[in-house]
Parts: C-alpha cells; structure tokens; sequence
C-alpha cells in the first residue's frame, strides 16, 4: 500500500475526526505461590552441541519444545449455510501444568482445539478465556511439567536486535525463521489484519518471516526468552516483504494471568477517541505542539470527561510517559488497571496543562 494512501487516511481522520477508540489492556497479575512454581523463572540452557557462533540455532534449542502447534476446527457460516472448518496455528507453552498463550483469532469460534507438542504428542485442549483486543487467548490440556518457556517480563527492546520466530506455518511444525526487531510501538490498523474493530496496537516489528500458521507462536531473543507472541504479518500483494508483527511479552503475561485466574481481562478505560499527530498535521491544522494523541471525542460520564478532557486536546503524557501516538497512549495505559490514578498531560490552546484521571473498566 502506498505511502500516500496512508497519508491521506491520516487526513481524512483528522479533517473528519472518524477516529478510533484506544483501550489498553491492565496489567493485573497472580501472585501465589502455586502460580510462580509452575511458571518458568529462566529459560532453559542451549544443547552444548551447538557452536557458541550459531544463535540462532542455540535459540531454538532452547524454546522450541516450548511451542506447539494449535489444530482447530470451528463452525463458520457461508452461503452454503453453516460448514465446518479447519485451522492451523501456534502456540507457546506458559506454565508447567498446562497452560498456553496463542491467539484471540486461532481459536475465536472453535468446536475443537487440540494441541500437537513438540515431541509429536497430542492433547484436547479447553479454552480458557480470550481477550478480542490483545488478539490473545490461552488454551489449557490436562498435563503436568510442560516445558514452559521464560516470558521477558518486561518491555526492553533495542531496534536491531536478533529475534527468532518458532511456529507452524502451513503446519510446518517447529519453524525457525531469523530477523531483528525493526521498530516498536507499531499499530496495524484493521482494514489490514481483517478484523472488524478495534486496532492492533504497540507491537513488535520484525522481518523474522512470519507466515499463515506462525500465529500464536513465540519470538525470541538470543538469550532463549520469549519477548512476543507472534500475532499478523503483511502480505506481498500491499507490497511489503518480511514485515511481521508480535504482541510484547509483558501484554502477553498480563493478559495471560487475568484469563487463567478469572477468564476474562480487567481493561482500564480512558473513554476517548483519539488520532496520531505528526509534526505535517499539526503544521496543516496550525497546532501547538508537533506529536501525540489528539481527542476526537470524549464518552460522556467518562474517566476523561470527569477529569476535564475535552475534544481537539492532545495528549501528550501519561504519568511521565511520552505519548507520540495512539500506540503510545495504549502502552502507557496497560500498565495500570482501573480504579487507578493517572496524570494525564494534555495541549489545549497551545498551553500545557496535567489533569488528574480515575481510569474506568473498559466496557463490554
């Protein structure tokens, strides 16, 4: 897709304020005892066969009986009436006792999940609970001392750096592809990934080939930790080629806890409808400040409208965190829950002004 045709989105967007919702995933988190002990603290050592000079192969000694591959059958309606179907997909294995992390979109619909593991064994597979904005879902069969894989368990990504991707694309189990991470913080908008609402936001780029069954599955980093569970790829026909996309780690843990422990995920609300400002627009609509999250509307008895935020605002922190973009604005919102308090950091008429917000549940 053209780079024009983005910027006239943009525009449109910002000329037409049709713009859209940014949610953030919480970050509640499990803390017992039974719940540490079955999660993997570090990851496994690389099999002493393989030369200190081949990571990408020590990588993959290290995870790749972590990933699985996901079989699912599912009920979909077509104009011949309601057909069964099958998909193939991917996913990582995050406790001991049965757990695992894939997608929202592998196992949306599903009749039938089974699990193939790494070692050519099978498993039945319940779900657990699925999370329609993270695209994340975790699935469970009833086994004990999985080979868990360690979750980085915070966000800290240098552009650049070695990233392995372990799936099963076209069922293709235990597939190693290798890139880098080339850029953070990125959003692909729906019109791209197929989904109907909302966004995918704050992901992981890499050009570790991603491919049709890779999703779910995990990427690492060269010490064998998980640091995104891979989620959507662009296909050649927008003209891209090895642009491939994760969701971060820490989103994959937070998510994943929420829905073990209650199957379900506690979101804070801010209650706005936002656009991405570059310095282009701000010049072309003559505003104050070159970048962040502009206010297209604000939902009435809102956490944001109790707090005084008010269309053509931009926002541009969250607690201290920089806010350039609607990405920004949901990664800095995921770190909290709601009933918390923020400091939200607005422009309004060209003067800067923080204004303190009591983040709501975002509704169903």
């Amino acid at each position: 897709m053209k780079e024009s045709l983005f910027r006239a989105r943009k525009v449109l967007l910002l000329a037409s304020i049709l713009m859209l919702a940014v949610v953030a995933a919480g970050c509640s988190t499990e803390s017992s005892a039974a719940t540490q002990k079955n999660v993997a603290q570090t990851p496994p050592k690389a099999s002493s066969k393989i030369p200190d000079d081949e990571p990408v192969a020590q990588v993959a000694s290290q995870v790749e009986q972590s990933v699985v591959q996901v079989n699912v059958r599912a009920m979909e309606n077509t104009p011949f009436g309601a057909q069964e179907s099958e998909g193939i997909g991917s996913g990582v294995i995050y406790r001991k006792d049965g757990y695992i992390v894939t997608n929202n979109h592998v196992v949306k619909g599903a009749t039938q999940v089974n699990v193939a593991f790494a070692d050519g064994s099978t498993e039945q597979a319940d779900i657990v609970g699925r999370d329609l904005l993270t695209d994340l879902a975790v699935i469970h069969v009833n086994r004990n001392n999985l080979p868990a894989a360690s979750f980085q368990a915070k966000e800290d990504l240098t552009v650049g750096q070695l990233a392995v991707a372990i799936g099963s694309p076209s069922g293709f189990e235990s597939t190693v592809t290798s890139g880098v991470v080339s850029g953070v913080a990125r959003e692909i908008p729906p019109e791209l990934t197929g989904r109907l609402d909302p966004s995918l936001v704050d992901l992981i780029q890499t050009d570790a080939a991603i491919s049709p069954g890779n999703s779910g599955g995990a990427l690492v980093n060269r010490d064998g930790q998980i640091i995104g569970i891979n989620v959507a790829y662009l296909p050649a026909n927008t003209g891209a080629v090895n642009i491939g996309f994760a969701i971060p780690s820490d989103t994959a843990v937070s998510v994943a806890n929420q829905l073990i422990a209650t199957g379900k995920v506690s979101t804070p609300y801010l209650g706005v409808e936002t656009a991405d400002l570059s310095q282009q627009d701000a010049e072309r609509f003559n505003l104050a400040v070159d970048s962040g999250a502009i206010i297209a509307k604000v939902t009435p008895g809102s956490a944001a409208d109790n707090a005084g935020v008010r269309v053509k605002d931009v926002i541009t922190s969250l607690n201290g965190a920089r806010i350039v973009s609607s990405g920004d604005l949901f990664g800095a919102l995921r770190d909290y829950k709601p009933g918390d308090n923020v400091k939200l950091t607005v422009v309004r008429n060209g003067e800067k002004q923080t204004l303190d917000v009591t983040l709501d549940e975002r509704p169903n």
